[in-house]
């Protein structure tokens, strides 16, 4: 009699829900369809494999030296290509965008377009900024890290006006690791039912469904989770975080 108490309680009550925040366990004990939904997760660290930096690269022109200009910016991406090649980056792994070209204007005023199509007001265009954009796309974290550190520096000598912009890591096995931690999470969940039901008396019955949970991806040590799930780019070291949600029948 003593070992049934704890169930008939469970089904006089008829839903139970439990938050344990230190473990991130939910779980709820449903009496209409004799059953418990816990969530499970597991985690993984991860080194990122593949890296994602964008850069530029610019010149100041007057009205009359456009075409200087724009040749010199020729010669800017043969140099810059160099670089990224003399650094280990293959020219498969650089995207060279099509230029961009912005009117330099004197003052402003009503609406106007110069030459080339550009909005400079009504006021004199003075001359042009031509931009550029480079993006290397590697598998070659490291190369591309350092690269991004002194590339600046390196071309300034050569009088090329460089910035670097963003840098983003990326850990391309996730959809294979997903299933693995998919079946780590699912055990993680029925571990965490079985332990929640030890003071019951009550035995964990068969897998009903499962389903997967939003995955985060954050820097190691971060606390950040997010109800949509999050994805960081800015770590090399990720922590990777599966959750799962698993109902399994209640035995009496």
């Amino acid at each position: 009699m003593t070992s049934s108490w704890p169930a008939a309680l469970l089904i006089s009550l008829g839903l139970i829900a439990s938050t344990i925040i230190g473990s991130q366990t939910y779980f709820t004990v449903k009496s209409f369809d004799n059953s418990i939904t816990v969530t499970g997760s597991a985690e993984r660290t991860v080194t990122s494999d593949r890296a994602k930096w964008t850069a530029g690269f610019s010149r100041s022109t007057g009205i009359e030296d456009f075409k200087a200009g724009n040749d010199g910016m020729q010669k800017d991406l043969t140099t810059v290509k160099q670089l990224f090649k003399d650094r280990g980056i293959a020219d498969s792994d650089v995207t060279v965008q099509a230029p961009s070209v912005t009117p330099v204007c004197e003052g402003q005023g009503s609406l106007g377009y110069d030459k080339l199509g550009q909005n400079c007001g009504s006021n004199k265009t003075v001359g042009y900024t031509i931009q550029q954009t480079v993006i290397v796309e590697s598998n070659e974290v490291d190369k591309v890290t350092k690269l991004s550190q002194e590339a600046s520096g390196a071309l300034s000598n050569s009088g090329i006006m460089f910035t670097t912009g963003s840098l983003e890591y990326y850990f391309s096995k996730l959809d294979d690791l997903k299933l693995e931690m998919l079946g780590e999470a699912t055990n993680n969940a029925q571990a965490r039912a079985q332990k929640i039901l030890d003071a019951t008396h009550t035995k964990l019955g068969g897998l009903q469904n499962a389903g997967m949970g939003v995955f985060q991806v954050t820097p190691v040590n971060s606390t950040e989770v997010s109800d949509y799930g999050t994805y960081d780019t800015s770590s090399i070291d990720k922590k990777i975080t599966a959750i799962v949600h698993a109902s399994f029948k209640l035995q009496q």
